[in-house]
């Protein structure tokens, strides 16, 4: 059954070609809660939030969505601090833009926020933390890393309590696995054995 052969063989060069560009690509997903008692000076504020941040490493795009409310004072700034020497616990410089995330809203006691930022342009990061990593790109390397180990933080800092009022450490969920690529080697699996059904019947 030449032809069958040649048309498994086309059928499958198209999948694995449809796939290639996602087969090692994944989103990585972090979230947290935001309270004062999680603050490394833990304090009584009755804020709350939680924020989840969003990694895709084909675009190399962090999405962040952040919700908060029921500050005791109004907001002044917000951004992810890492990293720190042991997960979920201690203290680290900003690595994201400072003092704010940009566009965040300051000067309010609740709010949600959402923005899109490219790890590869500068523009996303502390200055200061992307010395201190020796470049651009050992910042992103350390701040995934700091992500991936539980050592990353989000902190809002208010008029009151201007050290930081609600914070929480980022955990890891569990990462999207590129079903497309799993899709298309299936089909490839079930057309190989109705094919040898046919050349090699029972």
């Amino acid at each position: 059954m030449p032809f069958l052969k040649d048309k498994l063989r086309w059928m499958m060069a198209g999948a694995l070609t449809l796939t290639a560009p996602l087969a090692g690509a994944s989103v990585l997903s972090y979230s947290t809660s935001l309270s004062g008692a999680a603050e490394a000076s833990p304090n009584a504020s009755a804020g709350v939030g939680s924020a989840v941040v969003m990694f895709d490493d084909l675009t190399n795009l962090l999405t962040l969505d952040v919700t908060f409310s029921g500050l005791s004072g109004t907001t002044t700034a917000a951004h992810i601090h890492c990293c720190t020497p042991s997960a979920g616990t201690g203290t680290a410089g900003v690595a994201t833009q400072t003092p704010n995330f940009a566009g965040f809203p300051t000067g309010v006691t609740a709010g949600t926020y959402h923005n899109v930022f490219d790890l590869g342009l500068a523009s996303s990061w502390n200055p200061a933390f992307v010395t201190a990593q020796g470049g651009l790109s050992n910042a992103e390397a350390a701040f995934l890393a700091g992500l991936a180990g539980g050592s990353a933080y989000l902190n809002i800092h208010t008029n009151v309590v201007p050290g930081g009022e609600i914070r929480g450490f980022l955990t890891s969920n569990v990462p999207e696995p590129a079903g497309l690529t799993l899709l298309g080697l299936g089909a490839c699996g079930a057309a190989l054995a109705r094919l040898r059904r046919r050349t090699h019947p029972a």
